[in-house]
């Protein structure tokens, strides 16, 4: 049955009311970090600069540090991404696979530390690299960012890795291959999409996580963009367009992976959630 015209209509209303909600607010940031500074504290705003400014921009670069932040998140956030898939693939994989004992209750307990809040987690962290002598360093943030980002990655791989069938398993260790083997030649290239989205997940979480990093972070050459952002924040005054700037150099990143990705990102969240 066809749906009626003003069905179809009212949809894609629907549609773009929610694109211009989540759009605008965006688009009003952008708009910001082009105006000057007069223009910016205007009692009647304006939708588009009447002169646009770039210096925003590079006044973030050289009073902002930006450039050092970028680099400080670019690293951390590579490097949880690449812990958290790796050993994401290698334990949903056993998890989807094997009758492990006690597997059940371990995937639970894995998901119950989703439950605490980060607050509740820093002094335990803070005393425990401390300890390790990893406190203020980018390793340290490293690991933390791993513990509270690779619990939802091994539950989504585990869920993707559940919904390809174990007959291609099967096939490649009939056909001579280890299982590993069979792993790495015949399932990670049908497991790309859930991958790639487990990926993004770490990558974004660790690239806007504030907490933390300003926590066990204390060198300002060690700091990331999310912090480097809270930086140009004022005690008196806010510098609107430098703010905004660096919201946009800030974001940027992030939206770019995004678009480049959201084939894969839509394959791996839909196919990750037929099976729990």
């Amino acid at each position: 049955m066809k749906p009626s015209r003003n069905a179809f209509f009212a949809k894609h209303l629907l549609a773009a009311g929610a694109s211009c909600l989540i759009l605008v607010p965006f688009l009003w940031m952008v708009s910001t970090s082009l105006k000057d500074p007069v223009e910016v504290v205007l009692r009647d705003p304006t939708i588009l600069p009447r002169t646009f400014e770039v210096e925003n921009y590079g006044r973030v670069f050289s009073r902002g540090r930006f450039g050092d932040y970028f680099l400080n998140s670019i690293m951390v956030s590579t490097a949880t991404t690449l812990i958290c898939v790796t050993l994401a693939t290698l334990s949903g994989y056993a998890f989807a696979r094997y009758r492990l004992p006690g597997g059940k209750p371990l995937l639970f307990g894995i998901l119950a530390t989703q439950m605490f809040p980060e607050i509740l987690l820093a002094i335990p962290l803070y005393v425990l690299l401390r300890n390790l002598g990893l406190l203020d360093s980018l390793l340290g943030l490293i690991l933390v960012y791993t513990t509270f980002a690779l619990p939802f990655c091994v539950w989504m791989l585990r869920n993707y890795f559940m919904a390809i069938p174990r007959d291609l398993d099967d096939a490649a260790i009939v056909d001579g291959a280890t299982r590993l083997q069979a792993l790495r030649t015949v399932i990670l290239p049908v497991a790309v999409p859930g991958i790639i989205a487990t990926a993004l997940f770490s990558f974004i979480l660790s690239w806007n996580e504030f907490f933390y990093a300003n926590t066990f972070i204390s060198t300002r050459d060690r700091q990331t963009v999310s912090v480097g952002l809270q930086s140009l924040i004022g005690e008196f005054t806010t510098d609107w367009g430098l703010l905004m700037a660096g919201a946009v150099v800030t974001t940027a990143p992030v939206v770019a992976v995004f678009f480049f990705v959201q084939r894969f990102l839509t394959q791996g969240l839909a196919a990750g959630a037929v099976k729990g």
